[in-house]
């Protein structure tokens, strides 16, 4: 019989260590999408976007082995879902340049994570950084995906990918359904240095935690973690951000409810919530760190993994492409 599940892609880029934001944001959320049996997932490590930072080989390929094994430990089944390294499927840099063929350039320069990139990397603003959102829209539109799970800050990346649907469709009659997105709660975790911004690679070793930290440097993390800024309750809250975390990872509801109303009543104290934040931190995070161990003692495993992914996805990629390409009438 037909597998009538709708196909969902999602991508996550190999920029160094994942990290909690990651975890939360989107990694969980493909396991909860994975085996909720509605979808034909897949999923990829995207080390071509990678590419529009300046990042040293060696440290890249460490980073791509690293994340296949954090999201392997972190629950994604290969068995359930396709994944794969994105740059070990051609076709979808061939497929990006088709699309740019149809991209206004006006459009690009006025998507926003452009405009803070370039703003952030004035030494570095290349046409990948630029070019960004229509290989994104080819990772999408390889796999004729229907829906895509996306934070906040990607849903315009997205809205964008609807419009490539719609300009290409124009042009060479209807091929693509434009992708929905799957609406999921996702909290939006905050730096532990600087609670303004959310939490990123960008802000140093000390803003985020890694999914690998040892507990010695998760508890050291929270303890010097900043609270409020401008005291509880403030629109910049440091101790709000330290609570959400403790809600996503303890299991103890009584105390996250004690938490919850100190902090709501100013009578929260910070030595009794971060040491049972950073408990609760190592202990959810334990069999993911043991996993993730057992991944990395055996890379040859990992490798067979993301090439038996690899050899899914061309099939599909490739006879998308072809029938693409006899479209547009360049096969």
């Amino acid at each position: 019989m037909k597998n009538t599940k709708p196909t969902l892609f999602s991508a996550i880029k190999a920029t160094g260590k994942m990290h909690l934001g990651n975890y939360l944001g989107a990694i969980k959320n493909w396991v909860e999408l994975q085996n909720s049996g509605k979808y034909k997932t897949i999923y990829s490590i995207v080390d071509l976007h990678t590419l529009t930072i300046k990042i040293n080989p060696k440290e890249l390929r460490e980073n791509i082995i690293e994340m296949a094994a954090d999201i392997i430990a972190c629950g994604i089944d290969p068995q359930k879902s396709i994944f794969f390294i994105q740059s070990h499927v051609k076709e979808h840099a061939e497929l990006a340049w088709i699309l740019n063929c149809i991209t206004p350039v006006a459009e690009l320069e006025r998507m926003t994570q452009y405009k803070d990139k370039a703003k952030r990397h004035k030494e570095n603003v290349n046409a990948g950084l630029l070019d960004y959102p229509v290989l994104m829209a080819a990772d999408i539109l390889l796999y004729k995906a229907k829906v895509v799970p996306v934070g906040n800050d990607q849903s315009q990346h997205l809205e964008f990918t609807r419009k490539i649907v719609r300009k290409f469709n124009q042009r060479w009659g209807k091929y693509f359904e434009e992708p929905q997105t799957v609406l999921t709660s996702i909290p939006r975790l905050k730096s532990l240095t600087d609670p303004t911004k959310k939490m990123s690679k960008d802000l140093g070793p000390k803003s985020y935690i890694a999914i690998a930290d040892s507990p010695d440097k998760i508890r050291e993390k929270i303890k010097f973690a900043v609270t409020d800024i401008g005291g509880p309750g403030s629109k910049i809250s440091g101790g709000e951000n330290l609570l959400n975390l403790f809600e996503q990872f303890s299991d103890d509801k009584k105390l996250i409810s004690k938490f919850k109303n100190d902090y709501k009543n100013k009578k929260l104290r910070y030595a009794e919530l971060k040491p049972a934040l950073a408990e609760a931190i190592i202990n959810y995070l334990k069999p993911i760190q043991e996993k993730r161990q057992r991944l990395l003692n055996n890379k040859k495993y990992l490798e067979e993994v993301l090439m038996h992914g690899e050899q899914q996805a061309k099939i599909i990629a490739e006879k998308n492409l072809n029938e693409i390409k006899e479209i547009i009438g360049i096969l």
